[in-house]
């Protein structure tokens, strides 16, 4: 056991090199710390992954430390601060180290001591080649306030209760299992229409390039019909890039319900849509649908019309046009230049939080306050609205999580020291978990309005106002209504709260009529039966 005190500053610490002390005194000092130290039930939540205050982690240099007792996670920059208010003194220790891997002659990572020591429940870091760095977790025992460490594992001179509380705080599940990207995911259901498709014997065979849609001459955004070979444009989008919508009048003339984007097969597989079911889908026979026509999955790359890599690949969808395809972006860091990983369903979260944040009124309330909400938060912080409120807008406002990638000016410190992997970007997967309890929309996986999460976190706001300041005022105005009978001519106004500028459009205004109207019945029978909405394109 080892004193390192001097990681917090602690006077007469005497770091790394710390007194040893025996099995016995190690049982002496944890005996008046015994009762509250808790073995986690099966109802207990162990955030052994993300500080209640910050997006710290065990990948973060400080590490992060776990209450032995509530099994709520703390930076090293806030444990003091939960050891001051609930008097808890032991803590778990957690730190994963990142070394880049030592160089064969041949100039490839060895083998050797590959991730020899992991236990934690983590995510390798997303910026950094699995095959190039090793990760090895660390673990110990801390008492507070002298700071005294106990290296993991000790079964030896632990006691019994200590070693199976330790044990399983270790091997417990992140409370965000249900969460995971793994599960999120929009998985694509098979097209009940793949294993009996019918394809017709007609003689067509597509070519590897030089794509025309059959009914105009657009020469991107094209769909291969998987019956009949047609290969016709898609549907026109809002920045006038597209198609013109043959592939869907030939879906409503013919029947033939489905069309694989050309463009977009490679080996792996294909962008495949059911007109008839309305919604992108895997075909598990793509590859001898494809055959049928002529093409050979295993030699097609993913590339518009045949466009070489050198050349300029259209933007034919609204994603693209968003996420700027085929545009040099230059990488942005700093404070207001940090971005939240999508958890697989919840861009409508992000968007909405990143607005929000972008006004004064809210850094003011919430990353102003820092200080005074995050002393006063309840002895469970990660049930409280302000301060995960807080704890979102400092990282996405401070710069701390979005920092440029260190380049080392000497190559022997890369070899010899811990690679310090710089976080880009935070997960709000604790801020999701809370504010979306008992919403039975926001809390499921499934796509979500972004105006329905604004006008439900304006609620939240509201209720969890601090003192008389309430930001949501910024977004507060009335709507007056004016009513007239047609016979008397008598007039009624009538006032009310609104926090929304609502644009409506005329259904004569829509080209698309009868999808729309069509989309609204299927909307109702989706809300009916709680089944996510496909998408829709106005034009």
């Amino acid at each position: 056991m080892q004193r390192r005190g001097a990681l917090f500053g602690v006077p007469g610490a005497s770091g790394s090199g710390g007194r040893k002390m025996a099995a016995g005194d190690i049982g002496e000092l944890l005996v008046p710390h015994m009762p509250t130290i808790r073995v986690p039930r099966s109802g207990d939540r162990v955030y052994k992954n993300e500080c209640a205050f910050s997006y710290d982690s065990p990948n973060s240099e400080g590490g992060l430390y776990v209450c032995m007792n509530t099994f709520l996670a703390f930076g090293r920059e806030h444990v003091e601060r939960h050891f001051r208010k609930t008097g808890q003194s032991v803590y778990m220790h957690l730190k994963r180290h990142v070394r880049e891997k030592v160089k064969g002659a041949s100039g490839g990572a060895l083998p050797k001591r590959r991730n020899s020591k992991i236990f934690l429940d983590l995510d390798t870091d997303d910026d950094l080649n699995s095959d190039d760095y090793e990760y090895e977790d660390e673990a110990k025992l801390v008492i507070f306030p002298d700071h005294y460490e106990i290296a993991l594992p000790n079964i030896e001179e632990l006691p019994a209760l200590v070693t199976i509380a330790c044990d399983a705080v270790l091997s417990s599940k992140s409370p965000y299992r249900k969460q995971d990207p793994d599960t999120w995911e929009n998985e694509l259901p098979v097209s009940k229409y793949a294993n009996n498709l019918t394809q017709l014997d007609n003689g067509v065979r597509i070519p590897p390039s030089g794509w025309k849609c059959a009914r105009c001459d657009l020469r991107e955004n094209l769909w291969l019909n998987l019956t009949d070979g047609s290969v016709l444009c898609g549907k026109w989008f809002f920045d006038s890039s597209g198609g013109n919508g043959h592939a869907l009048e030939h879906y409503r003339d013919m029947g033939y319900p489905l069309a694989v984007k050309l463009g977009t097969i490679t080996p792996d597989g294909a962008d495949v849509y059911s007109f008839q079911e309305e919604e992108p889908v895997l075909d598990p026979h793509l590859a001898k649908h494809l055959a049928h026509f002529g093409i050979d999955m295993l030699h097609m790359h993913g590339t518009e019309n045949g466009l070489r890599d050198n050349d300029i690949k259209p933007r034919v969808s609204e994603w693209e046009v968003i996420q700027e395809t085929g545009t040099k972006l230059k990488p942005m860091y700093g404070p207001g230049y940090t971005g939240l990983k999508n958890l697989g369903n919840s861009c409508y979260l992000s968007s909405v939080m990143q607005a929000i944040f972008s006004i004064p009124e809210f850094q003011r309330a919430y990353v102003g306050n820092l200080p005074r909400i995050f002393d006063y938060s309840p002895l469970d912080p990660t049930q409280d609205f302000n301060t995960q409120m807080t704890k979102l807008g400092h990282g996405l406002l401070s710069g701390q999580y979005s920092k440029p990638p260190v380049k080392s000016e000497l190559i022997e410190q890369v070899m010899k020291e811990d690679h310090k992997p710089q976080q880009n970007g935070i997960s709000p997967r604790m801020f999701k978990a809370f504010v979306s309890k008992s919403h039975p929309e926001f809390s499921s996986n499934r796509q979500q309005d972004a105006q329905e999460f604004f006008l439900h976190l304006v609620n939240l706001v509201e209720r969890n106002r601090i003192g008389s300041e309430n930001p949501s005022d910024v977004f507060r105005f009335l709507v007056e209504e004016r009513i007239q009978c047609c016979q008397s001519r008598k007039v009624r106004y009538t006032e009310r709260v609104d926090y929304l500028m609502q644009l409506p459009v005329a259904m004569e205004a829509a080209t698309n009529k009868d999808e729309l109207i069509a989309y609204e019945l299927t909307r109702r029978e989706a809300e009916a039966n709680r089944r996510p909405l496909p998408e829709l394109e106005i034009y």
